[in-house]
């Protein structure tokens, strides 16, 4: 029996926080768009897999607003650490979150650009992504999916027809800009970034949000009921994914339940053995 067609649900949650959390950007205009890559898997996941060619291009390298969700890209704001060092000049220095979906489970999901272009964040850099970094993230997405590792899915991958100076690979290198399908961009950086502020109205409007829109005990429980998730593996999958958090607990006991989550992605899945490299290198350079 064939199964229903999941349809297209866009959000754009994240506009309930203020713009202490990001800054509306424009996408770079690139000489050339050429279609390398689309996640059908991905984009059916989504309900975006009725798109023809060119109207993925037109979305997911002219970053054309998809309807009902952001109608500019938000570039969010974070700190962190950075070759050993704190770091408070980061940011989405290449990059931004271009739309947020609802997938077949109900997931509130993002969908995020490398190499689109400046922005505030960017420093000297040029905002680009090179055709072969694109090509890396696919090979070690794939990889860690097929390990059974939740990470970020490698959704789209256009090539923008521009020579790339890097000194770290063969220069002139072909550009690239590529977009992700992610349960959320939102950083520990992110609060990080607040921590150095001394914003804890922030922190605390952060921290609620996490937890009623990734977390959120109600949303766990309705959907349990749903002919959604009555399968054993979508089952295990949003329990895996949700932890019920209340996000209307007090501060004291909210923050530390999310920082569970993280600990046991760390400690399941053995960051030093499957997924170290890809880790530090979409942490620095991202």
């Amino acid at each position: 029996m064939l199964s229903a067609p999941i349809l297209f649900r866009p959000e754009s949650i994240h506009q309930q926080l203020d713009q202490r959390f990001y800054r509306p950007v424009e996408a770079a205009q690139f000489p050339q768009h050429q279609l390398r890559y689309r996640n059908h898997a991905a984009a059916k996941s989504v309900g975006l897999d009725g798109l023809d060619d060119a109207s993925w291009v037109q979305h997911f390298g002219h970053f054309q607003p998809l309807d009902g969700s952001f109608l500019a890209p938000l570039a969010l704001c974070y700190h962190g650490h950075q070759f050993g060092h704190y770091n408070p000049d980061l940011g989405d220095g290449r990059g931004f979150l271009f739309a947020q979906i609802r997938d077949q489970q109900d997931r509130l999901m993002d969908l995020g650009t490398k190499g689109s272009g400046t922005t505030p964040f960017s420093r000297s850099a040029d905002g680009r992504l090179t055709l072969k970094g694109a090509v890396r993230e696919i090979l070690a997405t794939e990889m860690l999916t097929a390990l059974d590792v939740t990470t970020s899915q490698s959704f789209s991958v256009i090539e923008t027809g521009e020579q790339l100076e890097r000194n770290d690979e063969p220069s002139p290198t072909r550009s690239a800009v590529l977009v992700r399908l992610s349960h959320s961009h939102i950083r520990i950086g992110s609060f990080q970034r607040l921590a150095y502020m001394d914003d804890m109205d922030g922190i605390e409007m952060l921290a609620r949000h996490v937890a009623r829109h990734y977390f959120g005990g109600a949303a766990k429980t309705e959907l349990a009921q749903t002919e959604l998730v009555q399968t054993e593996l979508a089952q295990t999958k949003l329990a895996k994914d949700n932890d019920g958090l209340d996000a209307d607990a007090p501060l004291t006991e909210l923050l530390p339940a999310l920082s569970k989550p993280c600990c046991r992605c760390h400690c399941r899945y053995g960051w030093s053995l499957v997924g170290c490299r890809f880790c530090a290198w979409c942490f620095e350079y991202g």
